[in-house]
């Protein structure tokens, strides 16, 4: 099977009388399932399973977009890694909802989560998320973890699953932190940044990559430093497929 991934560097779901800023990248999503009523699994682990946020989830992609909807609580519950592995691996479509990145990492590590949708990568479900579960298929991302506790605490980088060998950091346009401290974060960090804008998604199949947007202003930008100069290069949207590693090398 060849690996599926929908990145997403945020972007509301709506609730209610609020519109879905996303949309179009869900649809992205249920598409790339191949299903028309696929068995979605949502994890809000960075969210401490927040049911608000259940409940948004159900209300888009199940009521809204007719897929089949469940939850895996990590927080909240305590599923025995049979329970685990079994949800997991019946999904069409794993989603990871935004939240504390580094919480959500180290409770997926102590629950062997993170080795289930290492299973899940190779067999070709649709891995996908916003923020934190964009983060999470990189081999690192820039957070804000911190800030739950603290809200002056500086951005920090948390290890991701490795999915994909670059630096993630979502709503790159959004919160005004989020340039200056990749830029510095970068520094330290080698290869590429994939620095996604709101409403904006990296879409990886197979070995081939392009963005995708739900808004025309949103965008995916590759970050780095080489020969002392520091670079941030626009993806172009609308060219189709190119390949992945061309992206992710500096």
């Amino acid at each position: 099977m060849i690996q599926k991934i929908v990145a997403i560097g945020g972007g509301k779901l709506g609730w209610g009388p609020a519109k879905s800023e996303v949309t179009p990248i869900s649809r992205e999503i249920i598409r790339l399932s191949n299903k028309k009523n696929p068995r979605l699994l949502f994890l809000p682990t960075a969210t401490s399973d927040d049911p608000a946020y259940v409940r948004t989830v159900r209300n888009h992609f199940g009521r809204k977009m007719g897929c089949r909807v469940d939850t895996l609580f990590l927080i909240k519950e305590k599923p025995s890694r049979a329970e685990i592995s079994r949800k997991i691996l019946s999904a069409d479509i794993v989603y990871v909802g935004g939240g504390n990145t580094l919480l959500m990492m180290n409770r997926w590590k102590k629950l062997g989560v993170d080795k289930v949708l290492g299973k899940a990568h190779r067999l070709g479900k649709v891995l996908c998320g916003p923020s934190a579960g964009a983060i999470c298929w990189f081999r690192q991302g820039n957070s804000d973890s911190r800030k739950f506790r603290k809200p002056k605490a500086k951005l920090i980088k948390v290890t991701g699953l490795g999915f994909i060998d670059a630096l993630a950091c979502p709503h790159y346009d959004v919160e005004k932190e989020r340039k200056p401290e990749l830029k510095e974060m970068m520094k330290m960090a080698p290869g590429v940044a994939i620095a996604m804008d709101n409403c904006a998604a990296l879409e990886v199949v197979g070995e081939k990559a392009r963005v995708i947007a739900s808004k025309p202003d949103a965008n995916v930008y590759r970050v780095y430093w080489s020969g002392g100069k520091y670079h941030r290069v626009k993806i172009e949207k609308g060219r189709g497929w190119g390949l992945l590693a061309d992206l992710i090398l500096p």
